[in-house]
């Protein structure tokens, strides 16, 4: 099992939008089980289980760590491919990345921080996101840092930041500067109340 993994693939996102896969990839991160041991943990029958474990290999969450022989029957232990998964939404779908935005925009309020986030700003917000992730690293990069063995899950965030500044051409830094402007200025035209400062 990897310690970190980047997960881009749309469909991972909607899978992870039900709670029984969510419980499963925590039960795999924590040890190997099989569908059986799995069923048994959720009180859900071992087909349902299997179910949602093949939907989960297909998107590269959960992996096979090894089979055991019993008599004639063999059984299959899987494990979730990486402790810490970082979600991307550069290559996600834009309702999904959108999706993130409007619940964080609502997660704000209870700060204090009111922002008008109508459905045009939360699309404009998803859109500079997703042109600012594809500056600098390849996904072949970020494979490569995900790899690193003994470095921390933070350790490799800052990996992949450094990588990214680092390796944008003078153009992408130019543009990224301008999406931020750009970011920026979108939220404070939103800004409803700032929080009280305490």
């Amino acid at each position: 099992m990897r310690a970190f993994k980047y997960v881009r693939d749309p469909e991972a996102f909607e899978l992870l939008a039900d709670e029984t896969r969510r419980k499963i990839i925590y039960l795999l991160r924590a040890k190997e089980m099989t569908v059986s041991q799995l069923a048994d943990s959720l009180v859900l029958s071992p087909q349902a289980v299997y179910h949602q474990i093949d939907k989960l290999k297909k998107v590269g969450l959960v992996e096979v760590s090894r089979e055991e022989r019993h008599g004639h029957l063999i059984e299959t232990y899987n494990r979730a491919t990486a402790e810490v998964f970082e979600f991307t939404h550069g290559e996600a779908g834009s309702s999904e990345a959108e999706k993130h935005f409007k619940e964080a925009f609502e997660a704000l309020n209870k700060l204090g921080v009111n922002i008008n986030a109508d459905d045009e700003l939360v699309a404009k917000v998803a859109r500079h996101h997703r042109n600012m992730d594809k500056m600098g690293v390849t996904p072949e990069l970020e494979e490569k840092i995900a790899a690193v063995d003994d470095v921390a899950f933070f350790t490799k965030s800052k990996m992949y930041e450094l990588a990214q500044m680092a390796l944008m051409s003078d153009k992408q830094f130019e543009k990224l500067i301008t999406s931020w402007k750009e970011l920026r200025d979108l939220m404070t035209k939103a800004l409803v109340k700032k929080p009280v400062k305490g």
